[in-house]
């Protein structure tokens, strides 16, 4: 009686419990695609860049035709996680692991991400995000054919760990990282931001099978961008964008500095200006 007494309470408690997102997990659930979106909030950013970047990822996520390229997969379905970042420990996570297995799902996605961020922080830290995303990566319930972790931003790694030994770390595990670089402030560039962002995606942020570099150099290209990454994402098998988007694939050149970000920033005069004691942590992991 004690035993069929705690068994009936259990299965109480899971009718219960709340949803991680719009589609409940299930542990081991196989999907098609487990995409973790890593995108850049930092305060190099405007309110309206934000919320072009935002509007981007909402039409995308609901465009016909990455529904169709979502539930025509084996599966019919994918996980997403969404998270925003900035410093080495800045991160939140606005998506918790749920599943996209129709508009109705998408939408749901989109209603959470359409939520203008509370925060923003100064310093950029490509490595820390990377971090994260492996750890939520680690920690899903799904299990996908395919593990991408995409990640948007407008400046190279200034702050955390060294980004190209994370980036072959997390690589390593079977995961492939892809980069939207966003170069819209290619002509007032400030003393420690890099000028060849796209190449520096492309030698110190990308790695794993197919990973690819999507450059943006204006905000009027993003959500047709995001839109196009995503369909490759979702491929089964790598693929090669129609023009007029512009891809670079990864490529091994031990030649360029990948802590190019961080001697800019050291060599910047203003960065004393800069007091990380008056910036609150919004570091936000599962």
């Amino acid at each position: 009686m004690i035993a069929m007494t705690h068994w009936l309470r259990l299965m109480i408690a899971a009718v219960f419990l709340p949803a991680a997102g719009p589609a409940a997990a299930q542990d081991g659930q196989r999907v098609d695609v487990q995409l973790v979106l890593a995108v850049d909030i930092s305060v190099s950013m405007s309110k309206d860049e934000l919320e072009i970047q935002r509007r981007g990822y909402a039409s995308a996520l609901t465009d016909p035709q990455v529904l169709e390229a979502i539930t025509s997969g084996s599966y019919g379905r994918i996980a997403i996680s969404y998270f925003e970042w900035a410093g080495v420990t800045s991160q939140r996570l606005v998506v918790p692991w749920t599943i996209i297995a129709g508009r109705e799902d998408a939408q749901a996605v989109v209603d959470r991400i359409s939520v203008p961020p509370a925060w923003q922080s100064r310093k950029t830290s490509i490595s820390g995000a990377l971090v994260f995303a492996a750890d939520l990566m680690e920690k899903s319930p799904f299990k996908g054919i395919k593990r991408v972790i995409d990640v948007s931003g407008d400046g190279a790694n200034n702050e955390g760990p060294p980004l190209a030994p994370t980036r072959d770390r997390v690589a390593a595990s079977g995961i492939t990282i892809n980069g939207l670089p966003v170069m819209t402030q290619a002509a007032d560039l400030k003393p420690y931001e890099v000028p060849d962002l796209d190449h520096y995606f492309g030698e110190c942020v990308i790695g794993g099978p197919g990973a690819f570099v999507m450059p943006v150099v204006g905000w009027e290209q993003f959500p047709e961008a995001i839109r196009r990454k995503l369909l490759l994402e979702l491929a089964r098998q790598p693929a090669v964008a129609p023009e007029p988007a512009r891809i670079i694939l990864a490529q091994a050149k031990p030649d360029y500095d990948c802590l190019i970000g961080e001697r800019l920033w050291r060599e910047d005069g203003r960065q004393h200006m800069y007091n990380p004691e008056n910036e609150p942590k919004h570091r936000n992991r599962r």
